[in-house]
């Protein structure tokens, strides 16, 4: 099995993204997985080329993206991505859509077609936080997410999608206000060599609860 996993360039000021940092720490071969690992823009209009690119290169079997939200303390696996583009920042490109739809014949949301509750279960069960999220924004990350789903059903339908948002680095947090959220790296990297593992392993979803009230 191959994995493509996509990390994204740093973005709003950042120097560093944790999300590609992380990836690139990956071992090559996981589970028995060979895992390929890719730098992909923060524009809206490059990030789904270079991942289509991949997609023709190596011919995954899973293409994972990993994203860093900002403020989030825990690893969250993204179970949807809707079709809109709101930008609150322009991208690396300084475009900045606002209230648009990212395809015109798109469905209005599409799930993730990998085990999200199997890789937030694995995650924590070598004591690393994580959630399921069922918000990916409405910037870069969601635009992938989507646009990669999008991708899939209309022309690679053997290739199972999915996205995780990582918190900011340790480094990213110094100067930031007293109480931000960070994880090491090296934490981030382990959990996604978690999660990247579940998605392996796991050829059903685990029948466990993990829905919010909110």
């Amino acid at each position: 099995m191959k994995i493509l996993v996509t990390g994204f360039d740093p973005f709003g000021g950042e120097k560093v993204n944790p999300a590609y940092e992380a990836v690139k720490l990956l071992p090559n071969k996981i589970a028995g997985g060979d895992i390929i690992k890719i730098e992909i823009p923060t524009v809206f209009s490059k990030s789904t080329i270079a991942v289509e690119e991949a997609i023709n290169k190596y011919e995954p079997d899973v293409v994972l993206s990993v994203g860093q939200a900002g403020g989030r303390s825990n690893i969250t696996v993204e179970k949807v991505a809707i079709n809109l583009a709101e930008a609150r920042i322009p991208d690396n490109d300084g475009e900045q859509p606002m209230d648009e739809k990212l395809q015109q014949d798109g469905e209005t949301a599409y799930f993730a077609t990998i085990p999200v509750k199997a890789m937030v279960k694995n995650i924590r069960k070598h004591g690393i936080p994580a959630n399921i999220s069922y918000t990916a924004g409405t910037y870069v990350c969601n635009s992938i997410m989507y646009n990669t789903l999008y991708m899939t059903h209309k022309k690679y339908p053997n290739i199972r999608v999915g996205f995780i948002h990582v918190p900011f680095s340790i480094e990213q947090a110094v100067g930031k206000p007293d109480g931000t959220a960070c994880m090491s790296v090296e934490t981030i990297a382990k959990a996604l060599e978690f999660a990247v593992e579940a998605i392996i392993v796991n050829k059903e979803e685990a029948k466990e609860v993990m829905g919010t009230i909110m």
